[in-house]
This record gives C-alpha cells, structure tokens and sequence, in this order.
C-alpha cells in the first residue's frame, strides 16, 4: 500500500472518537463552552440519552456570523490568545469540540452577539458545512445536536441505555456546575427535569457550600468541614465530610483543578492518604476540593477529554492537600455526623414487613384508640385478654426498680455539666455501651471502639514528643509463631523499639518480648505480636513502619484499648467521655466506625408520638 492522505471527513471522525466518546462527552464540551461564553444561566436537553437530541442554550457573549463560520472549523478556538499551550486560562482551548461533534451528527448552531441587532445559525451534517443564514434569537448562543453517531454506526452499537447515558451527562454538568456556583442550571429530557439550580448568591465558599448541598444531599452541607489552606501559589478550598459520612465507592469525590473537574490519581491518593487514620480501605468520604494554581504549574493538555492533569510540582500539591485535610478533621474534634443518630432513629422506627402483609385482613387488627376506649376491631376474647394482662400488679408495695433507689437519686441530683458536649455518665449496658446525658439529649458511647482512638492518637502524640514510653516486663513474654513471621519481626525491631516494643529472637519460631508500650496498660501482648506479624506481612518490605505508622499504631491501639465486656464505675466512664471531648479525631475509630450516637430529646420524643 501507497502512503496517502486521509479525507478531511474521516480525519474529524477519527478526532471525534477521541473527544466525544459518549454522548456525555458532547454535553460536557457543550457546556464548557457556554461557560467559557461567560454565561449566567445555561439549559441542556437530552433526549433518548442524547441519541436524538442535545441542545444546549446559553445566554454567554455570542458570536457573530464571520465567527460562526470559522467556530465549526478544526483548531479555531478564541480561549487561546496567543501560542503558549502552558497558560491555558479557560475550560477549552484544542478548537476540536464543535467540529467533532457536527461531523458524526447533524448539528446546528444559532447565535447573537452581545450588541449585535441580529442572530445567525449554521449547520454541520456528517462533517459538510452548509453556510451561514440570519435567524431570530435572543443574545447567547444555542447548539442543537440531533441523531448524533449516524455517522458512525459502530459507535451506537456501544452506547448504553438511555436512562444510563442520560445519568452521565447529568452527572457531567453537576461537576461543571459545583464549580460554578453563580450559574444557574438546567437540565431535562423524556418529560424529567432532575436538575433546576439557581445562582447561588454570597461568598464563594458558602455558595459552594450551597450548589454541593443540592446535589450531594444535605447530609453532606450538615456535615462538611470548611477546608481553606494555601502554599505558595497553590490555594486549596472546599468542603469535606466527616469521616463518619462515608460511602463503599469513591463516587462521591470530587476534583477540580482550576474549575476543570479531573480524576486524577495523584489528588485521589493524597485524599485517601488524609483519611488513612480514620477510614477503613474500604469507606471513602464525601467530599468537593478545588485547587486553584497559576496555569504554567500545570498541564491539562495531557488527555484529549482534558480529564487529567500533571503537575509540575506533584510533591508540593500532594503535600497541601494531606495538610489541609487533616487539619481540618482535627479542627473537628470529637464531632460525628449527624447521619448516626438519624440512622439510629430510623432502626427504631416500626415497619411492615411487606406491602401484602400491610393490606391484608387480620381480625387481630389493632387500632389506637383513647384511653377508656376499646376497639371494636379487637376480638372479645383477645381484648379480655389484654386487659388481664395490663392490670395492676398485687401483692408488692411499690414497682421494680431497674437500678437501685439510691443510685437513681444520685443521678437525678447530679445535672450534665453545660460545657460538657459528652454529657455525663449514667449507666453501662453490657458492659460495653455508656449512656450519658446531656443537656438536650443523651449519648450513647462504645467503649472500646472510643478508647482505641484515644490510645492511637496518644501513641501518634508519644512519638511527635520523642518516642513512646516503655515498661519493662518482670517476666519476659515468649511468643510462638511461624518462622516467616518471626523473622519479619526480628528484622523490624529497631523500629518497633521507636514504638515501645522490645523483642528479641528466642530460637526458631519464637521471640521474645521484654518491653512494651507503657500506654497500653494490661494489653495482651501475645495477640498484639501475632497481629503486627500479620500487619508486617501485609506491608512487606517496600515501607518502612514510619510510612505505614497509621496501621502499626491502629493495631497496637487496639490491644490497648478497654475492652468491650469490661464493667467501668461512674467515675471512669467520665474520664472516658472527657478525655473524648479533649482528643481530635474521637468522633470515630480507626476503622471509620462511630464511637457514640447522640440522640436529641425531640428526636426521643417524636418516637414516642409526643411531638
């Protein structure tokens, strides 16, 4: 075969398939360049999952017919001023978009300038352009696509459902329109209009704050730390949830780099390594960033979608964004989200089992009735029945008490401390659950999973201050494991002396532990050992136990804590609850689990139909 050159119709069929993979992709290039128009208001219909129909309408700059004739040529742009592709200072700059899309669909464009008395439109079909012709339409722009991929057919055999390719593109212009808060959006298509979003009004941060609360719910807004942070010419703000309001996927996460949404593996990474010491590894949080960085610091002309990005300083970025997101969580303290104690009201909350169930005839069907009053839905049998059963008790002088007279006396007199938000102590269940009261509510606390927090951060703490304290064992404690794993641990026992563990080799399979952390009281050192060899195992030889401290300290804090099971007085459930109250972090374990519930009076007392 002789070299040739391709036809001018493939070739932007070819560039299509990098840039509009997917109707979504059409919408997103769409969008960004109202927004880029300097549009305050923009409306998007998708039909039949953008097989039939996309329109976008915008009321941005408009352009005039000279520039709509040029707009639908390969690599005209106007967002690029001069030829440096390091300052990209708009959302699109290749001059690909408009082109790619009008040749594998039927496109139209119809616009105005600001100013200009008239509109003019004109048409792409399958790559030919016809010419420009005057039309009626207010000033902004809008672009219809129709029958988009008739052009290549090959490309629909791909697609997804409609409803599916529809969820894309609206989540396409959700993250256009978290980073754009004073744009008001809309989007509609087969009779459903799931977005209508007003401008928000105020400062940037609580006007984002407000657009993420309408589309990420308001358990995220009720929930969500400020994050502002700056280093160098690198600003960083947005919102982060609490590490108790986590999601099993990372859906829920969004990036954006100077407004761009991205997925980039280096700001994902440096967010789950944030959230390393409150989070299992398989919970992700929920939460919107935006780095803002001067435009020749990075290069979003690495992927033809512009979906990543590539810093020239990644360390410097990496290290922001750690920063400031721990910063933030401390800055939270011991707070949890109020999700918890919602999700805990609603496990009360009574429920039919089943439709069917709910509507079919029971003559054992009870209606609420006043007091006095009976049912005559109630069989008589039945209700005779009852009403034995509810009768006084004979034969004792006053009712069981389920604590002691004295005991309740005692807490009566005794009112929650109001600068206590733990409240005080009132009871233990099973030994494993506090009850406090509080001023407006109670709180119920999981002992262990809260002093294993405690301890961990007391560990992290030790070692900031110079090396955590170690007790000496009177009698050594032999430990029996496989030879791999005691020859890991041998070979870490430098570093696991920095962590107040002392052990030596005592002949095949075996160690010897002569010192352990002072804080971890009356551990079991036997299973604290078998564990870290697991941990090691896990961590291999590439880490060294500094870089996966968040694992190590999380294990040994574990076999540190207070044990579920473990009767406590009134006086150190106290101490457990202000200690709480002082320690950053305690909202939540090491695994991302809550370690209380709060529930409010109201909330107790809608349970019981009071309110």
């Amino acid at each position: 075969m002789t070299i040739r050159r391709l036809p001018e119709t493939l070739v932007n069929r070819i560039a299509a398939g990098e840039v509009v993979e997917r109707p979504a992709a059409a919408v997103k290039e769409l969008v960004e360049n109202a927004l880029d128009a300097g549009a305050t208001r923009i409306d998007v219909i998708v039909r039949d999952g953008g097989r039939s129909l996309i329109a976008v309408t915008d009321d941005g700059c408009g352009m005039t017919g000279d520039e709509l004739e040029l707009a639908v040529e390969r690599h005209a742009t106007s967002k690029l001023p001069g030829e440096d592709l390091l300052n990209i200072a708009t959302l699109g700059f290749r001059g690909e978009a408009l082109p790619s899309i009008g040749a594998v669909s039927r496109m139209t464009i119809t616009s105005r300038a600001r100013g200009a008395d008239s509109a003019w439109c004109i048409s792409v079909e399958g790559g030919a352009k016809g010419g420009v012709a005057p039309a009626s339409h207010p000033q902004g722009t809008r672009i219809e696509v129709r029958d988009l991929f008739y052009a290549t057919p090959a490309r629909l055999k791909f697609l997804k459902q409609p409803r599916t390719e529809f969820d894309h593109a609206v989540d396409a212009v959700e993250r256009l329109a978290m980073a754009h808060p004073g744009v008001s959006f809309s989007v509609s298509g087969d009779a459903r209009t799931p977005i209508r979003l007003s401008a928000s009004q105020g400062e940037l941060l609580d006007a984002r704050l407000t657009r993420l609360g309408a589309l990420m719910g308001r358990e995220f807004s009720d929930n969500a730390i400020p994050v502002v942070a700056e280093r160098g010419a690198v600003n960083l703000t947005g919102h982060i949830g609490l590490p108790t309001l986590n999601r099993p996927t990372a859906r829920h996460q969004y990036l954006f780099v100077n407004g761009r949404p991205v997925r980039d593996k280096l700001l994902v990474g440096a967010v789950r390594g944030a959230y390393a010491d409150f989070l299992a590894r398989d919970r992700h949080p929920m939460l919107a960033l935006f780095l803002d960085i001067h435009p020749e610091e990075v290069d979003v002309n690495v992927h033809p979608a512009k979906a990543e990005v590539r810093f020239r300083d990644s360390a410097l970025v990496r290290g922001l964004i750690v920063g400031a997101l721990r910063h933030a969580l401390a800055q939270a303290g011991h707070r949890a989200s109020n999700t918890v104690g919602a999700a805990t009201l609603d496990a009360f909350t009574p429920r039919t089992e089943s439709p069917a169930f709910a509507q079919a005839p029971s003559r054992f069907d009870f209606q609420y009735a006043p007091a006095g009053a009976r049912s005559s839905h109630i069989p008589r049998d039945l209700a005779e029945a009852v009403s034995s059963f509810q009768a006084p008790l004979t034969g004792f002088a006053s009712q069981p008490s389920a604590r002691p007279a004295t005991a309740m006396a005692f807490a009566a007199e005794q009112a929650p401390p109001p600068d206590h938000p733990l409240g005080a102590a009132r009871a233990q269940l099973h030994n494993t659950y506090i009850v406090a009261q509080t001023g407006d509510g109670i709180v119920i606390v999981d002992q262990h999973a809260a002093h294993e927090r405690l301890v961990y951060e007391r560990v992290k703490q030790a070692l900031v201050d110079g090396g955590v304290k170690r007790q000496g064992l009177l009698i050594p404690e032999v430990v029996e494991l496989d030879e791999p794993s005691a020859a890991r641990l041998v070979a870490r026992a430098d570093e696991l002396a920095e962590l107040g563990l002392v052990l030596e080799p005592f002949g095949d399979g075996c160690v010897v532990v002569r010192e352990f952390p002072a804080l971890l009281g009356k551990a079991d050192i036997k299973g604290l050992v078998r564990d870290l060899a697991d941990e090691l195992a896990e961590l291999g030889d590439a880490l060294s136990l500094r870089e996966r401290l968040d694992a190590v300290c999380s294990t040994m804090a574990c076999h540190g804590s207070v044990r579920a099971g473990r009767s406590l007085n009134q006086d150190e459930m106290n101490a457990l609850l202000r200690q709480m109250e002082a320690t950053p972090h305690s909202g939540q374990c090491n695994h991302g689990r809550p370690t209380y519930v709060e529930l409010k009076l109201s909330d107790i007392e809608r349970l019981f139909g009071r309110r």
